[in-house]
């Protein structure tokens, strides 16, 4: 994983366990006060809320206890954090930047470096083309710059 994705992730476990905990607790608190807990839907929210916070706490530091910082490295192409500028066979351009699997957001162009187009933009530089298997058929695929940042 890159350094940005890690300090992402040290970043969400703080705001989970400090913010989103005291968040939680004070909804819990608020629904003790209105009384039978056996019924109350604002209890059984929290206690979920709860939960699932928890869960993501763990799995969060289950990640960054087994993450290995990988350096970027411009040298040999494009690899793990670099944004890679393409060309699609009918000219549109698409932005990529490589991450770990744990920093993926497609919507943000984030594409993990072990996807289809992940491996096959890896170790390439600006002027090669690639052909990328992807489920619907190929695509071919100019690179036009691959940056570190």
């Amino acid at each position: 994983m890159t350094q940005r994705g890690y300090d992402k992730l040290v970043e969400t476990l703080h705001f989970l366990k400090t913010t989103k905990r005291e968040e939680i607790s004070e909804n819990m608190g608020r629904a003790i006060e209105d009384g039978d807990l056996r019924e109350s839907a604002a209890y059984d929210e929290a206690r979920m809320q709860q939960s699932e916070n928890e869960a993501r706490i763990s799995e969060l530091e289950r990640q960054l206890e087994r993450a290995m910082i990988i350096e970027e490295d411009a040298t040999g192409g494009a690899g793990l954090g670099a944004r890679v500028r393409v060309r699609d066979a009918k000219g549109k351009e698409h932005h990529f930047e490589l991450v770990g699997t744990y920093e993926v957001d497609v919507l943000k162009g984030k594409i993990s470096d072990a996807s289809p187009i992940g491996k096959a933009l890896a170790g390439r530089r600006a002027g090669e083309k690639v052909t990328v298997q992807l489920p619907k058929g190929s695509a071919e695929f100019e690179i036009l710059s691959v940056d570190y940042q």
